[in-house]
C-alpha cells in the first residue's frame, strides 16, 4: 500500500525526530481516542495528586507540549484572511506563546483549509451542534486530515466558509482557540471553536484549576489569554447579567444587579464583549497578558526584521 503524500510531508517537517512523526500520525488518525484517554487521564490523576499533596506539578511537561492561545474574533479573522506564508520561530514568538515547547508561528499555503469533526464534542454523549468545528490552516496539516480523516468528515472549505463557521461560533457563545503540539510540529494552524461544555482543555483547565482553589501549586495554564482585557463602562452597563452567563472562564459575576469583573481571570476572548447589547464592554491590550496572536503586527514585525515570510 503506497504511503500518502500528506503522510510523508508530515515525516519531513519533522525531519530527524521519527518519534514525534508518529506521534503526529497517531494523534490525528486516532485524535478522538487519544483525546478521550487524554482526558480520562486526567480525571483519574487529579484526585490522586490531590490526596497525595502533589499539586499539578507532574502537568508541566504536558501543558509545556500541548496547550492553546485564545483568540479575539478580529485576530483569528486575520488568520482565515492570510494569503501569505508567516513563519516566526520562538526566539519572539515566546512573547505570545510562552511555553518552552510547541511555540512557533509557522503558516505555510495559509489558504489551504480543511474542517472535521471535533475530537472533543464527540467523547460527549450529547456534544454542542455542529461538530465540525476544527479547522487546519495550511497543506501539511490539511492535507493530513484529507487523506487520513474520512472518519471525522474531513473536507477542504474556503476561507470565505472558515470566517463563516468563525461568525456562527461566536454568535453561540463560543470561544476561538489556536492550538500548539510538539507532535505536530510545535506549530500552529490548528483553529477550533470551544464550548465549555464540550473542550477538553476547559475541563483540563478546571481540574487543575481545582488543585490550586485546595491551594495546591504550582498550577500551570493549558490556555493562555489573548493578549486583551476586558473594559466595563459602568455608565452604560444595565445590569442585565449575559455577560456572565456567556463567559466560560467565570471571570464575570453578578452582585444582584452589579457586574463583578475578575480582570485576574478574563481571558480576553471578547465574547461578551459581543453579545453586550449596550455596548457597555470593550477590548483593551493588557501587556500582562501577553502579546496578542495578530497576524497583522506579526507580519509588520517581520517586514521591519527582514525575516522570511
Amino acid at each position: 500500500m503506497p504511503v500518502k503524500e500528506s503522510t510523508r510531508n508530515i515525516f519531513r517537517m519533522h525531519g530527524k525526530r521519527f518519534d514525534r512523526a508518529i506521534h503526529n500520525y497517531v494523534y490525528f488518525v486516532f485524535y478522538d481516542l487519544y483525546i478521550k484517554l487524554f482526558l480520562m487521564a486526567g480525571r483519574l490523576a487529579v484526585p490522586v495528586l490531590d490526596r497525595l499533596h502533589i499539586g499539578a506539578l507532574p502537568f508541566v511537561p504536558v501543558y509545556e507540549r500541548y496547550h492553546s492561545k485564545v483568540m479575539t474574533a478580529q485576530d483569528a479573522r486575520k488568520i482565515l484572511r492570510l494569503e501569505e506564508d508567516v513563519i516566526m520561530g520562538p526566539d519572539t514568538s515566546e512573547r505570545i506563546i510562552p511555553y518552552h515547547y510547541a511555540n512557533n508561528i509557522i503558516l505555510k499555503e495559509p489558504d489551504f483549509i480543511a474542517v472535521m469533526d471535533c475530537a472533543c464534542r464527540m467523547t460527549r454523549e450529547h456534544p454542542c451542534e455542529p461538530v465540525d468545528v476544527c479547522m487546519a490552516v495550511g497543506r501539511t496539516t490539511a492535507q493530513f486530515w484529507l487523506e487520513h480523516g474520512a472518519k471525522f468528515h474531513a473536507r477542504r472549505i474556503t476561507q470565505e466558509e472558515a470566517l463563516e463557521m468563525l461568525r456562527q461560533g461566536h454568535e453561540r457563545g463560543h470561544i476561538t482557540t489556536a492550538w500548539f503540539k510538539v507532535a505536530t510540529g510545535g506549530r500552529t494552524g490548528v483553529i477550533c471553536s470551544c464550548c465549555k461544555c464540550c473542550c477538553g482543555a476547559l475541563e483540563a483547565r478546571r481540574l487543575t484549576k481545582s488543585l490550586e482553589r485546595k491551594g495546591r501549586t504550582p498550577v500551570p495554564e493549558i490556555m493562555v489569554p489573548s493578549g486583551y482585557t476586558v473594559n466595563v463602562d459602568r455608565k452604560l452597563c444595565d445590569g442585565c447579567g449575559t455577560c456572565s452567563e456567556v463567559c466560560v472562564f467565570s471571570a464575570v459575576s453578578m452582585d444582584g444587579t452589579t457586574v463583578v469583573q475578575s480582570f485576574e481571570d478574563c481571558m480576553g476572548c471578547s465574547v461578551c464583549v459581543e453579545k453586550c447589547s449596550k455596548g457597555a464592554r470593550s477590548l483593551v491590550r493588557d501587556p500582562s497578558k501577553g502579546d496578542p496572536l495578530d497576524i497583522d503586527a506579526i507580519v509588520e514585525e517581520l517586514k521591519l526584521k527582514g525575516g522570511a515570510r
